[in-house]
């Protein structure tokens, strides 16, 4: 008896969580209005499910008690009940999957006049690309991947040299416009997510893989990456920020192209350093802003003095930098943890990241 009350209270309050629950939804922002309909019908199929088969059991545990003296009776299977069962199964079952697989059918079929940018995940940042004045996006390859060129654009292909490359961790949109994201992945598995515009999709390394959504408000929503890619995936974050068609188009003239930055790659002091940091994910951990992440801000960081772990005191010289990037574990600042992995680098490639760091005041 105790057992069917167990079931029962369970039962009651499931529902009770889920009716009074304060966590739901993000107020959605695309057109995928379909995606919330086919999730709440799934949650109606499983919630009725789970509700009968408890009930049932709790009932089954009551009916068919043990007593003492009285042995069960076998009796033969029912064919009809049999059928009866593989039939409401069929029935959930299809129920459950016809919705999310049209839905997802539409999701992959973009509008023939959707614009495009692109996202590329890495370890632990994203990268986003959008097409030049041509409104075309140029040819890319992996041979081409370096710390100056992440995206792998062919630089013999004309097409690419006017595609817009967006630095920094923000992408913007046009309000109103159907918006087709292509995705890539350099390293691993990643998943390019924005709970507001409903959409998600996997990133495939040696793949492209893609959807479509149209932005319905204005407003600035979080991208996260919906794949366990390391030790970093948590602070996988970014932003895409949806714009009415004048702010867009002013975002826009202001990005760089890819001719751009290789034009003028000498003229920024420590930029070598900059292009490799972010091709190396270091920003996903290190700002340069002074906020808090999950090593130290690089603002203001050359020159100062940090209290390690163990109680000593060190100043951030060359040679500390050196030791930090090369043999991250060797020492740890108060307050942090010893998780940036051991990085590859050449000495070339070490000193350029010194000298970047020694310019972000």
């Amino acid at each position: 008896m105790a057992l069917a009350l167990i079931l029962i209270l369970i039962v009651v309050g499931a529902l009770e969580f889920h009716y009074l629950s304060p966590w739901w939804l993000t107020p959605i922002a695309s057109n995928w209005q379909q995606m919330d309909d086919a999730l709440l019908l799934t949650f109606a199929i499983t919630g009725v499910a789970f509700v009968v088969i408890n009930l049932f059991v709790a009932y089954a545990v009551v009916t068919f008690k043990h007593q003492d003296g009285v042995r069960a009776a076998p009796t033969h299977t029912s064919a009809r009940l049999e059928w009866w069962l593989v039939g409401a199964t069929t029935v959930g079952i299809v129920a459950l999957l016809a919705p999310g697989l049209a839905v997802y059918a539409k999701l992959i079929d973009p509008p023939p006049d959707a614009t495009v940018f692109e996202v590329l995940g890495q370890q632990w940042q994203w990268h986003y690309r959008l097409p030049g004045k041509d409104g075309k996006l140029g040819g890319t390859d992996v041979r081409f991947i370096s710390n100056t060129n992440p995206y792998g654009l062919d630089p013999a292909d004309p097409g690419g040299q006017d595609d817009v490359l967006v630095e920094g961790q923000e992408v913007h949109i046009p309000l109103g416009r159907p918006v087709r994201v292509l995705l890539r992945a350099q390293d691993v598995l990643h998943d390019f997510y924005v709970p507001e515009f409903r959409t998600r999709m996997n990133m495939v390394p040696g793949m492209v893989t893609s959807f479509w959504f149209t932005p319905s408000r204005l407003g600035r929503f979080e991208v996260m990456c919906a794949q366990l890619c390391g030790i970093g995936h948590f602070n996988m974050r970014s932003h895409v920020v949806v714009d009415d068609e004048p702010a867009y188009r002013s975002w826009l003239a202001a990005q760089p192209t890819f001719a751009g930055l290789a034009a003028t790659a000498g003229d920024e002091p420590g930029k070598q350093g900059r292009l490799l940091a972010q091709a190396r994910g270091c920003v996903a951990c290190h700002s340069v802003d002074g906020s808090a992440g999950v090593g130290p801000s690089w603002k203001g960081l050359f020159g100062k003095s940090e209290t390690m772990n163990d109680g000593a005191t060190v100043r951030v010289d060359d040679a500390y930098l050196r030791e930090s990037i090369v043999t991250p574990s060797e020492r740890i600042v108060r307050g942090y943890q010893p998780i940036m992995p051991a990085q590859q680098l050449s000495a070339a490639e070490v000193a350029q990241l010194v000298d970047y760091i020694k310019t972000i005041k």
